[in-house]
This record gives structure tokens, C-alpha cells and sequence, in this order.
């Protein structure tokens, strides 16, 4: 039986507190926004004194820094796993229904990574993950777009990858955005969750793109 020593148990403690800050900085940013909160506002949301979070981040740009590389993680790891779909057009459409997914199981993620403006500058490590398809979900989806431009699948007026990707993912943020923060609203009759998003992922590649040739490849099964 493995005995933990005590300088397991201080690697993990500070670890925990580590992760803790990160938690309570997503929410405090979430809510309020990056402006408003300060590492003191931190500190107190988790009963700690400000010199603690000194003692794992350098200033606040850090722990945002910090923040958004783990999220974003989180983000392109789900959308990593869809690599395998061979077929761009489906790959674009299971890559919306992930997208809206992870909002909705990770709203304040979401909030912070996508309705939360900041000021903060690229680094390096986020400047080596720009463009890169397994670690950056903008470059994923846009290689995706590229292909299905190449295979003559998307219409004329989309064969820009970029503008076509744009335009696709506001159509997923859009019904992820409403869902974090008009769902509870019941001055709306919203529809499920699922059944909008299906709605917004077809509706906007039965305009954007051409059906597949008779042949190749076989009827999706809808996510």
C-alpha cells in the first residue's frame, strides 16, 4: 500500500488551491466582468488572503492567462475527438453540435471564453496554438470549411473559408449565447434546447452547402 508523504500531500493541497482560484476567478469574471474583479475580490470569494494567490499567480493578467489556456483546453479536446469524420460537411455539422454542447454543459466557461471581452495580449504558448487544428477550434473548423470548398461541396457565395466559418459559428454562439442567458425567460416559449440548435446547424449548411454526389458517402445520422 502506498503511503503519501508529506511532501505529496503539500504538492496536492496546493494543487487543489490552485485549482480553486481558477474556479471562483471564472465565475467572478463571468459575472461581473475581467474589469471589475480584483485578485482581493478573489481571494475573499474563497476565504483566502490575496497574498495566497500571489503565491500561485504572478498578477491578474496571469491568472486570466492561466484561465483561458485551461478552458480552452477543455474546448478543443471535445472537438479534437471529431478529427475522424471524413466527410467536412458532417464534420462541420457535429462540430456545431459540440460547440453548443459544451456551452450548455460549461456555461461559465463559455461566458468567459466567448461573451467576456478582454484587453489581455497573446503570449507565446497561445500564439504557437493559433492555426493549429488540434489545439485551436477556430483553425479546426475553418480546415474543415476548406475542404468541403475543395471537394466543391459549398455554394458560391461560400467559398471564402473564412467567411464561411464565421458565419457558421455565429449561428451556433447565437443559440449558445441565448441559452445561457435567456433560457430561464419565460416571456419566450423556447423550443429544446437540441431541437434549436438541429434547427440552426441544418438551416444554415442546407443554404451554405451542395448535397454530396450520389455515391459517395452515406446519409448522417443526426447527432
Amino acid at each position: 500500500m502506498l503511503t503519501m508523504t508529506s511532501a505529496d500531500r503539500r504538492a496536492r493541497e496546493r494543487q487543489e488551491l490552485h485549482d480553486k482560484i481558477l474556479d471562483a476567478a471564472r465565475e467572478l469574471f463571468a459575472t461581473h466582468g475581467y474589469e471589475a474583479v480584483t485578485l482581493r475580490k478573489i481571494a475573499e470569494a474563497i476565504e483566502y488572503t490575496p497574498a495566497a494567490i500571489y503565491g500561485h499567480f504572478q498578477d491578474k493578467d496571469d491568472l486570466i492567462r492561466t484561465l483561458c489556456k485551461r478552458d480552452f483546453d477543455v474546448f478543443s479536446a471535445q472537438l479534437s475527438t471529431l478529427q475522424s469524420v471524413a466527410d467536412p460537411v458532417e464534420r462541420v455539422r457535429q462540430l456545431g453540435h459540440a460547440y453548443v454542447r459544451f456551452a450548455v454543459e460549461h456555461p461559465q466557461h463559455y461566458r468567459l471564453m466567448f461573451m467576456s471581452p478582454n484587453d489581455l495580449e497573446y503570449d507565446d504558448d497561445a500564439l504557437e496554438r493559433r492555426g493549429d487544428p488540434h489545439r485551436d477550434g477556430y483553425a479546426f473548423l475553418r480546415l474543415s470549411v476548406q475542404e468541403a470548398i475543395e471537394l466543391g461541396r459549398m455554394r458560391e457565395s461560400y467559398r471564402d473559408a473564412d467567411l464561411a466559418a464565421q458565419t457558421f459559428w455565429a449561428g451556433v454562439h447565437g443559440v449558445a449565447s441565448l441559452q445561457i442567458t435567456h433560457a430561464s425567460d419565460d416571456w419566450v416559449e423556447w423550443r429544446d434546447i437540441a431541437a434549436r440548435t438541429r434547427a440552426m446547424i441544418d438551416g444554415l449548411l442546407d443554404g451554405m452547402t451542395k448535397p454530396a454526389p450520389v455515391g459517395r458517402g452515406k446519409k448522417a445520422v443526426q447527432p
